[in-house]
Order: C-alpha cells, then structure tokens, then sequence
C-alpha cells in the first residue's frame, strides 16, 4: 500500500465516526440533509471570504513604504 491508500483508509475511518453519530440519532432525513447542506454554505461562504480577502489585500505580496 502507498501513501495514497494510506490517506483514504485514514479518511474513511475518520468518516465513520460523525456518520455513526448521525445514525445514532436517528434524524429524519430532511432535516439531515437540510442541516448538511447549512454547513456546506458555511464553508463555502468562509472559502469565499477568505479568497476575496487575499484578492484584496494581496496576500503574501511585500508590504510597500510609503515613502
């Protein structure tokens, strides 16, 4: 097994246990869908704010004088 199986057995495992949790509960699916889709706005509002904040600000550029 290389490097990458490694990663993919650690992801799947890493899986197991929100999903257990899920299962445990025993949440309707609507609602599970409704809230996992909540969280998956959230990130993707986050990825954007953060994209734009280094657009603006030039991350990682030298900070110019002002003289």
């Amino acid at each position: 097994m290389n490097d990458n199986s490694f990663d993919a057995l650690y992801l799947a495992l890493m899986l197991i246990l929100p999903v257990s949790a899920l299962a445990a509960r025993r949440l309707p699916l609507g609602q599970t869908v409704k809230m996992a889709l909540a969280w998956i706005a959230i990130f993707a509002l986050m990825f954007l704010l953060v994209t734009l904040w280094q657009d603006v600000f030039a991350a990682g550029a030298p900070i110019a004088s002002g003289s």
